[in-house]
């Protein structure tokens, strides 16, 4: 067969849920689809230059001469569907994917394209949320300075069966109402900067500060700094603060205020800089109004090292001040919170927390090391005990350690001293609520995340524990109202999210979306055991026994020792037949486990 390779843009488009929809009414939901098609679609190709290379069953691949005609014409059809599915109740709604991307390709001698260009699009298209539409760094390079774009970042991004990491950005389309199937994905449908968020408060995005200090190693004191900043900030509830997971997205990238604030649904950045030479530090920092690109408020500390606490509080008090926010007494004396009593441990914490974001049984056990060395040179650091707990819960849930009964005892324990030294630290109600969850005592772990969140309400990292125990508790839909929030603090949620929405949707017998859940997470996060765990239970429930069989090869695949047992013994779900429930699913499928 004759061939020949070239360049092309590549659309993918796949319809959100489509074996749910035929499922329910598949009469129906084919007669739509068919309009769909020949009404919007064919037309929208047609009118920018496209060509249909091959339809699916719910989707279609589509070439372009240029990335841009591609782009409208995406545009063009999310903007339809959404217009579309005015009055149309959720389940039953039409919702596209749509993945773009420029590569090449090779043509067959029928007109058939093969090779990365077409495969990279499809995968991009399920990464992307229903009515959105994602791009690759190759196409949105084309596209940026020709089209106005509301884009997000999504960052490097693993795509299944793809060998190298491809940075994504994903456009939400004005009017559609997709979202509003999945709470999960509110968050992609960007807000305008000067109204970030329901409340209408002041909302703000403090960006990773760079390290001046010409040592990549500093890099973990810069962070710090950051994330103290982010912390302080999250005290107030008067102020919307961007969760550390979405703001630095950005580090290290030459970005522009406006489109971060865009793309975050914040109005105000606040970017800076930190230099740390021997015994001296020097930061800066600038607040900028993204509506008009001036500067709020600047300034820069030029102290000793030892003074870095009260540069903390002396920028977070300014930012207060310049955004004329009003406090409660609460909240001001929160500000003034306990710090370490020396240097040394504050920069041994640091470097505890990073390692401990690695995710990793070796960055766990650095992270436990360092958070002990802190301990040992100020014994009322209560952050320092907290996050000792933390790597001692990750033992016990992953399994890390030779004694994981024994990791979760002394984890309660230190959670519990966190708490006696500083009954006003978040982190410290949050190593405790993390505690009382994995010994089942929900109703206890429940109330130390609200207690937490009284504390600091815009913590997403308390708002994950207040929904991993409402699911275990027994009451998912509170969850997924929870996980709404949290997509509001944390645009670029992390992908754990999803597999709480999934084990939501699965505690409510809704099986195809917790699959759509799960089949996202996995585009993120391709390596993870318990979705793929989770997701060969659905498609037990569905009937879809090959597809569950393939689903638990993978799990065999990334964890040989998987074991249900232990999984039984740490999930700490109330009521046990909710877990046995997903075992169910498995059984159905007819695996032996």
């Amino acid at each position: 067969m004759a061939e020949s390779r070239k360049l092309a843009a590549i659309l993918a488009a796949d319809v959100v849920g489509f074996s749910r929809l035929v499922g329910a009414d598949e009469e129906g939901t084919l007669a739509r689809l068919r309009a769909v098609r020949s009404d919007l679609m064919d037309p929208a190709v047609s009118l920018h230059h496209g060509r249909v290379v091959k339809r699916t069953g719910d989707g279609a691949i589509v070439e372009f001469r240029s990335v841009v005609d591609a782009v409208r014409c995406a545009i063009a059809l999310q903007t339809g569907m959404a217009e579309r599915n005015v009055g149309v109740p959720a389940e039953a709604r039409i919702d596209f994917r749509i993945g773009v991307h420029l590569g090449d390709v090779v043509e067959e001698s029928d007109g058939d394209l093969m090779g990365d260009g077409v495969n990279i699009a499809a995968r991009l298209e399920g990464v992307a949320a229903p009515g959105a539409i994602c791009l690759s760094e190759d196409a949105y390079r084309q596209v940026k300075a020709r089209l106005d774009l509301a884009a997000s970042d999504l960052g490097e991004t693993r795509l299944k069966n793809i060998a190298e990491p491809i940075r994504v950005y994903s456009i939400g389309v004005a009017g559609n109402g997709a979202a509003g199937a999945a709470p999960v994905d509110r968050a992609l449908s960007r807000r305008s900067a000067d109204q970030p968020n329901s409340a209408a408060k002041p909302s703000i995005a403090v960006l990773a500060f760079q390290n001046m200090s010409g040592d990549k190693e500093q890099e973990y004191f810069s962070d710090g700094i950051s994330e103290d900043i982010i912390t302080d900030l999250s005290k107030l509830s008067e102020l919307h603060v961007i969760a550390r997971n979405s703001s630095f997205t950005y580090k290290d990238k030459a970005v522009s205020i406006p489109v971060v604030a865009r793309d975050l649904g914040a109005r105000y950045v606040l970017e800076g800089s930190v230099r740390k030479a021997g015994n001296r530090i020097r930061v800066t920092a600038q607040l900028i109004d993204s509506l008009n690109g001036g500067h709020v408020w600047a300034n820069r500390f030029d102290r000793e090292l030892t003074d870095i606490f009260d540069i903390q509080d002396e920028l977070t008090r300014e930012i207060v001040a310049a955004l004329k926010l009003k406090l409660t007494r609460g909240e001001r004396d929160r500000l003034v919170r306990r710090r370490a009593a020396s240097v040394e441990a504050y920069e041994l914490l640091l470097r505890s927390r990073e390692q401990a974001m690695l995710l990793t049984r070796a960055g766990n056990m650095a992270a436990r090391q360092l958070a002990d060395a802190a301990i040992a040179i100020d014994p009322q650091f209560a952050a320092a005990y907290a996050l000792s707990a933390f790597t001692l819960f990750n033992d016990y849930a992953n399994g890390f350690g030779a004694d994981p009964a024994g990791a979760l005892r002394l984890g309660r324990e230190l959670a519990e001293r966190a708490v006696e030294m500083d009954a006003e630290d978040p982190a410290a109600r949050l190593a405790l609520g993390s505690a009382y969850s994995w010994t089942r005592e929900l109703d206890k772990a429940e109330a130390e995340a609200r207690r937490g969140l009284a504390l600091s309400p815009n913590s997403s990292e308390l708002m994950i524990l207040l929904i991993a125990v409402q699911i275990y508790a027994g009451d998912p839909a509170a969850a997924i109202g929870t996980l709404d929030a949290l997509m509001e603090l944390d645009p670029h949620y992390p992908d754990i999210a999803l597999q709480f929405l999934a084990d939501a949707r699965f505690s409510l017998g809704d099986y195809a979306l917790a699959v759509d859940a799960l089949e996202r997470r996995l585009k993120r996060n391709p390596e993870s055991e318990t979705a793929f765990a989770l997701l060969a239970s659905c498609y037990g429930w569905l009937g879809r026994t090959e597809d569950a069989r393939r689903a638990w090869d993978e799990v065999m695949r990334i964890k040989p020792d998987y074991s249900i047992e232990r999984r039984r013994q740490v999930q700490p779900f109330r009521q046990a037949e909710d877990f046995e429930r997903r075992v169910e699913g498995l059984r159905r499928a007819g695996l032996r486990i």
